[in-house]
């Protein structure tokens, strides 16, 4: 075999082998293990309970506002108009034993419960002690905000906040700027505070069956890792061009030491 033969050899290799394949940048591949299209349903989020730290948004409407307004830390404005730092500020943060200090009623321990829970405990407290039915007492219990953190190979790295109820995978990496061209999209790590621990569980985001995963739903709190993948660490380059500028640059280099060396 020529050398010339074996120097393209190596170059085809070296191509092919760095080079990010276009299967593994495409979200939500039908696979052979995939079922139909028409049989893809997402798993439905099982409703959040609540953690430490949550904020709470809580608004309470009635006839009389001035008996509601006593129940309220803030009057300055309603919740949509308030920004995320008013929100911190002037919503329930449940504290390291899962209390919220509300006014008026004092401690409420919700840790655990879920918000529509919280909401009922609110309103028929308010019933029993502050208000009879025709008041019509009308109770909003919100997270204020939902609020996840994702890092690694992600264009907008960092703590982001959605206001919106329900957030999958695809939202969340979307809201981030998109997962880079080096992102290893078959391995996304969900890490999730439960009360028994963290767990932890990896997504591929190129099989369309991914949409089954109970993680495909985030909670709020989660922390989306994504890794690099291994052409990264190569340092070939990410598309065919890049690795052959590479490797010219390499025998460019080779040759210009062979050259000052046998001279």
């Amino acid at each position: 075999m020529s050398r010339s033969v074996l120097y393209l050899l190596l170059v085809t290799s070296v191509l092919l082998s760095s080079c990010i394949p276009t299967k593994d940048l495409i979200y939500l591949q039908k696979k052979d293990n995939s079922q139909p299209e028409a049989t893809i349903a997402a798993v439905e989020a099982k409703p959040y309970r609540l953690q430490i730290n949550d904020v709470l948004s809580i608004t309470i409407k009635a006839i009389d506002p001035k008996l509601v307004a006593i129940f309220s830390p803030s009057n300055e404005g309603s919740v949509a108009g308030k920004s995320e730092s008013g929100l911190y500020f002037d919503g329930f943060t449940v504290d390291d034993h899962g209390m919220i200090r509300v006014p008026v009623l004092g401690d409420l321990n919700v840790i655990g419960y879920t918000l529509d829970e919280v909401r009922i405990r609110l309103e028929k407290q308010l019933l029993a002690e502050y208000f009879n039915k025709e008041a019509n007492v009308f109770v909003t219990v919100k997270l204020a905000g939902f609020r996840y953190t994702i890092n690694g190979e992600i264009g907008g790295p960092g703590t982001k906040t959605l206001f919106q109820e329900h957030v999958n995978i695809m939202e969340a990496i979307a809201n981030a700027g998109d997962i880079t061209i080096t992102g290893n999209r078959k391995e996304v790590t969900i890490m999730r505070k439960t009360p028994t621990g963290v767990e932890m569980h990896d997504l591929d985001l190129t099989d369309i069956n991914v949409m089954r995963s109970p993680y495909f739903y985030l909670q709020p709190n989660d922390y989306v890792y994504i890794k690099p993948l291994k052409q990264k660490t190569w340092g070939t380059g990410k598309t065919g061009i890049e690795s052959l500028g590479t490797i010219i640059t390499l025998l460019s280099l080779a040759t210009t030491t062979f050259l000052l060396l046998k001279n």
